[in-house]
This record gives C-alpha cells, structure tokens and sequence, in this order.
C-alpha cells in the first residue's frame, strides 16, 4: 500500500475495481448458474450448488479490500506497478476466478 494513498483515492480505487469485479461476475453468473448483490458497497456472490457465499468489501481503515471465501480471508492491498489490487501477485479477478473455479469445479473466467 503506498503511504501517498488517502481516503478519497482508497475510495475512488476500491470503488472502481468492485464495480469492475460486479459486471465481471453479473456475465459469468449467468452462465455458471450463481448470483451476485452489491449490499452497500460490497458484493455477496452466492452459490446454490454446492451452496456457499462469498462477500467481497472494502476496508478503509487499512486501505484493502477484503474477500472472505471458501471458509478463508484474504486481503489485497493496492499495488501501483499494476494499479490493481493485489495478493501474492493475483488481481482481485484473478483471485475471484480461481475461488469461484474451485467452488463450482469447473474452469471460470472473469
């Protein structure tokens, strides 16, 4: 995270990728058979089978946004080389994709 980032660029930031992630997961779950709800500035992805839910939000006190899946919590801070949120050198996408991949137990592309 870098110390230069305030609260209106943290929001702006976080903003736009979660809207990016939403239409990303509104076209695939149409075709893979899941649901998505923005519930005040976070998306809840649901599941029906197998049943799950997945809740991604942002945390502005530590600048991050979080992803709580699969019975796990992950955490991404921004990154300025990729100007996306990142963990362990996944995007937020990426990192949706492969949750949602192991999920269903077929191949999802977001």
């Amino acid at each position: 995270m870098p110390a230069t980032m305030n609260d209106q660029e943290f929001r702006d930031r976080s903003d736009e990728a979660l809207k990016d992630l939403e239409k990303a997961l509104l076209r695939a779950g149409d075709r893979y058979g899941f649901e998505t709800d923005n519930n005040q500035g976070a998306l809840v992805i649901e599941f029906e089978d197998p049943p799950a839910r997945f809740v991604v939000s942002p945390n502005s006190p530590v600048r991050q946004i979080w992803v709580s899946a699969r019975v796990k919590s992950f955490k991404l801070d921004w990154d300025d080389a990729s100007g996306e949120f990142v963990l362990g050198g996944r995007t937020l996408k990426q990192l949706l994709s492969d949750l949602t991949t192991e999920q269903l137990g077929e191949p999802v592309s977001l």
